[in-house]
């Protein structure tokens, strides 16, 4: 028994670390979205929140975008993910992660029994920088109220944040993703208590591949917290 579970742990590990990064260009498609049942005081929250955004005076990236891009998967996760901004896909779609980055992060999820059903996805910035260029940090302090409240809605447990802009938003710009990622960090966010960690973005591990296996490391921490926290 032991000998099939450390055969079927090693098929998840490469079938991650060698994921065949060659795709199309053709985002996921996810128009057709599950309906999951919310209280409603938290769909009510949700919808504010959606319509402050839309309602910003002060951003040039909602000129040029075609979409908004608040979230995607289950509003009722206690898993919530983090990434940086929209890519050009998701601006076409109006939803986060479902261009390249999006299928690596598909595979990442899935290598530790996870996937959009059960986690809830969102972006520090809602809208796509021109030419998916990184968010200037006066576009960060514009959207980050937004964002701190998208996490309170939610009330995760568990807080993972996809790469450098997200971790220096979220717990300070004085921070390096190569120190910080793989560790555990208690946070508040208004009323809501999570367990947070760092990792790479799934864009950058599709430049630096052999970062995956750092990568798996922190796959597996999420695993063992969610099994921890009986999530």
């Amino acid at each position: 028994m032991l000998k099939k579970n450390n055969s079927i742990k090693l098929i998840k590990y490469y079938s991650f670390i060698n994921y065949n990064l060659i795709y199309n260009n053709t985002a996921i498609n996810r128009y057709k979205k599950d309906n999951f049942e919310i209280s409603k005081d938290k769909a009510i929250e949700l919808e504010q929140l959606k319509k402050s955004i839309v309602n910003l005076k002060n951003c040039n990236l909602k000129k040029q975008a075609k979409n908004l891009v608040f979230s995607d998967g289950n509003p009722k996760s206690k898993i919530m993910l983090i990434g940086e901004a929209p890519g050009a896909n998701e601006d076409l779609e109006g939803l986060p992660f479902v261009g390249r980055a999006g299928q690596l992060l598909d595979k990442m999820l899935a290598a530790i029994n996870l996937d959009r059903r059960k986690v809830y996805i969102s972006n520090i910035v809602n809208y796509r920088p021109p030419e998916n260029r990184k968010p200037t940090q006066q576009e960060i302090d514009i959207y980050l109220p937004f964002i701190n409240k998208h996490i309170e809605i939610i009330n995760p447990k568990i807080l993972v944040l996809l790469g450098s802009t997200a971790m220096n938003a979220l717990i300070g710009s004085e921070f390096v993703i190569s120190k910080m990622r793989g560790k555990w960090i208690e946070k508040k966010f208004g009323s809501c208590k999570v367990s947070l960690i760092v990792t790479f973005h799934p864009a950058f591990l599709m430049r630096q591949p052999a970062q995956k296996k750092l990568a798996w490391i922190d796959l597996k921490m999420i695993r063992d917290k969610k099994t921890k926290l009986k999530i």
